[in-house]
């Protein structure tokens, strides 16, 4: 069984319906501007309007924390670093087979999409006070949390990629043979995949909130519990500089994902054009 034949019946007829090419050069100008115009915007108010540090800092002394509190911060950073990793990885685990036997298993979907649906509109912060009890303080509750706020995009977006593909497709590889596994394996799988890293990349945002959000209520170490702390303390030069950090951290993780689609979708649609051009 061919998969150049696989390849070229599941692709699209035209390119009318590819997204725009992003550019090649300059990509980052317009952003890194952006971003700079902000913060000098922001700085420069702070001293125009004579604001006082303890209600909004200015950037300078955010970065200055920031750096100078390196050690400190960082030692934070990797406790929530876990914390959104594992939950993430569990998410992943999990998610993707589910919404697999929701495809596959109708019984199933139909009955394990409204406690989907309830898991989701239930109120994450109202759970984790229940976290304490259940798991006590430390990393657990902070993975459950992550978890549970990641869990969805993962299964809903995975579902509807496995559900995208079209059915000639299925035909053609039955005609030929092909078993229900290669069937998920050919095609199923692949066409699902920009589906599945769209879901990854917003559950991996998510995966942040969910890890902050429990480091607020349940936990005694992390970036969560530092702006918890800092803000008792009236310290926001801290607070914001442990904002900073996170929002680097969220960078990191969002681009891994992106990363990691680059080289599993962009690489396999190179990989089956070039078998594609070699079997014409």
């Amino acid at each position: 069984m061919s998969d150049a034949v696989v390849a070229a019946h599941s692709a699209k007829p035209s390119n009318a319906d590819q997204p725009p090419r992003k550019p090649r050069g300059g990509g980052w100008v317009a952003p890194v501007l952006t971003t700079v115009a902000c913060l000098a915007a922001w700085e420069a108010a702070i001293h125009v309007f004579d604001i006082p540090a303890y209600m909004i800092p200015p950037p300078s002394s955010i970065f200055r924390a920031a750096v100078e509190r390196y050690d400190f911060l960082l030692g934070h950073a990797v406790a929530t670093g876990w914390a959104i990793i594992l939950g993430f990885l569990w998410a992943v685990v999990i998610g993707v087979p589910v919404a697999t036997l929701m495809v596959y298993w109708e019984g199933f979907s139909r009955a394990i999409y409204p406690v989907l649906i309830t898991a989701q509109v239930l109120p994450k912060v109202a759970l984790a006070p229940l976290f304490i009890v259940w798991f006590g303080f430390g990393l657990l509750p902070k993975v459950v949390m992550t978890f549970l706020i990641a869990f969805f995009p993962i299964v809903i977006d995975t579902l509807a990629g496995l559900a995208s593909v079209r059915p000639e497709s299925l035909m053609l590889l039955r005609s030929m043979g092909g078993t229900r596994w290669q069937s998920f394996w050919k095609v199923r799988l692949p066409t699902a995949l920009p589906h599945m890293f769209a879901g990854l990349k917003v559950a991996m945002t998510f995966a942040v909130v969910g890890a902050i959000v429990a480091e607020f209520v349940a936990s005694d170490a992390g970036l969560g519990y530092v702006l918890v702390e800092a803000r008792a303390n009236l310290d926001m030069v801290l607070v914001f500089a442990a904002i900073f950090w996170l929002i680097l951290m969220g960078f990191i993780f969002f681009f891994a994902v992106e990363l990691a689609e680059r080289v599993l979708v962009k690489g396999r649609s190179a990989k089956r054009g070039h078998e594609l051009g070699a079997g014409l």
